[in-house]
């Protein structure tokens, strides 16, 4: 994939967003949601980054059907995603990746209440809660340099 090559979801793919069908991982699936027709391949993987996704990540969707290469044909009608959005997408990753690493099974109530928030507040209102609980997995200072680095991811 050359970085300027333009993706778009398939099919597959706008259904995964509905259905959860594939069950792909978080870091993936937020990837999927970025995916627009609009940004490059190197402006997804720049997001995916941030998104803590992997660095084969738009391969990994293709492999599984649900982005393609646009080969020069027009992008999507769809605008891009707003700066809300990403922020909203970036911010729900980074918390679910953050049960996942240092709660492990303990997290399953907390990884819940980050699929039950619609909105960026809502995210932004848990992280407290997740910070405090990464502290008790880790420690205090560990939990407040992720903090500021989740809040760093989500500038404006």
């Amino acid at each position: 994939m050359r970085d300027s090559d333009l993706y778009a979801k398939t099919e597959a793919g706008r259904n995964e967003i509905q259905l959860r069908s594939h069950h792909i991982a978080p870091a993936l699936r937020s990837m999927l949601l970025v995916v627009d027709g609009h940004r490059t391949a190197g402006e997804l993987r720049a997001l995916g980054a941030g998104l803590h996704a992997p660095a084969d990540a738009l391969e990994q969707l293709a492999a599984l059907g649900l982005v393609e290469h646009l080969n020069g044909r027009a992008a999507a009608s769809a605008p891009p995603p707003s700066d809300v959005a990403v922020r909203y997408i970036t911010l729900s990753g980074l918390l679910a990746e953050a049960v996942r690493e240092h709660m492990g099974l303990r997290g399953f109530f907390m990884q819940l209440k980050i699929e039950r928030c619609s909105t960026l507040g809502d995210l932004e209102a848990l992280l407290p809660e997740i910070t405090t609980a990464v502290g008790k997995a880790r420690d205090g200072k560990y939990a407040q340099l992720w903090e500021k680095s989740v809040r760093a991811a989500i500038a404006r």
